[in-house]
């Protein structure tokens, strides 16, 4: 079984702010992504999973759109490193996204380290003068703690990990560090590894290559016991044949499918990406 998820980070906001989303209005553009992709999705029943995971606001839009027989799962973005509990907290978790709170709002799966929530944990940290391996030792229990927190929601995991340009020379103690620290306690059949080569993220950055790819989930898999892993630089038109031919890869992470002109995330590009991933 594949993995093919999909990472609408905040491409809700219209390009008048900024935003790139020209699919629909702000208040139904969670219900649009699923309504616009569900169906053509069921030709693909038994061959892959398939979970989007969208700013919290659009959640209870975006379960709506879903019908009962649909191969849409939903996600959220992260959680909390704590959580209500009966006869504990009952609630006082203000700003904060918890896993039980998800669950409710039609959650099935959680993001949880990507690099984007991994530089802003560590940007908080170096405000307060921690930098270096102590922050990023710091990061990992944190997210270990997410970690935990949506497993015991039952919610499922997409943990992303990954090494910047200065952490190249030593990646295998950066991601087994992230692999060993974040995962502590995690159930592990209830976990997907997400790859980021985050060195060759980017406008002007080389893609990492085939090689490099299979290097690293080879390695994974080998710190992991044989976890599932899928390739979280992007999953495109332009690279999906090369990754289906990746053995190690078992799916990829989807985020923009348009990267010129009127850039952003579009249903009908989103399902030619999996339509030569899958190659169906």
């Amino acid at each position: 079984m594949k993995h093919i998820f999909l990472n609408l980070k905040r491409f809700d906001i219209s390009p008048a702010r900024g935003g790139v989303n020209r699919l629909a209005p702000a208040q139904e553009w969670g219900a649009a992504v699923v309504a616009a992709t569900q169906e053509a999705l069921k030709a693909y029943a038994g061959l892959a999973e398939f979970v989007m995971y969208l700013p919290e606001a659009h959640l209870l839009g975006a379960a709506a759109a879903r019908t009962q027989d649909s191969p849409v799962q939903l996600g959220c973005q992260g959680v909390y490193r704590a959580d209500t509990a009966v006869g504990g907290n009952f609630g006082a978790f203000t700003t904060n996204r918890t896993a039980n709170a998800a669950r409710e709002l039609g959650c099935q799966s959680v993001l949880i380290g990507h690099c984007e929530e991994r530089a802003d944990k560590l940007g908080v940290l170096a405000e307060a003068g921690v930098t270096g391996r102590q922050a990023a030792d710091a990061v990992n229990r944190l997210l270990s703690l997410e970690v935990r927190c949506a497993q015991e929601a039952g919610l499922s995991v997409l943990y992303c990990i990954g090494e910047k340009s200065e952490e190249q020379a030593a990646w295998q103690d950066v991601l087994r560090s992230q692999l060993e620290t974040g995962l502590a306690g995690a159930d592990m059949s209830r976990v997907v590894i997400g790859y980021e080569p985050v060195w060759s993220i980017g406008p002007g950055k080389t893609p990492a290559g085939k090689e490099y790819i299979e290097k690293i989930a080879r390695f994974v898999k080998a710190c992991t016991g044989g976890a599932d892993v899928v390739y979280g630089g992007g999953l495109k038109q332009d690279n999906a044949q090369m990754l289906a031919s990746i053995a190690e890869i078992d799916g990829g992470l989807i985020a923009l499918t348009r990267f010129s002109g009127e850039i952003g995330f579009y249903p009908q590009e989103y399902l030619d990406i999996i339509r030569r991933y899958l190659g169906k």
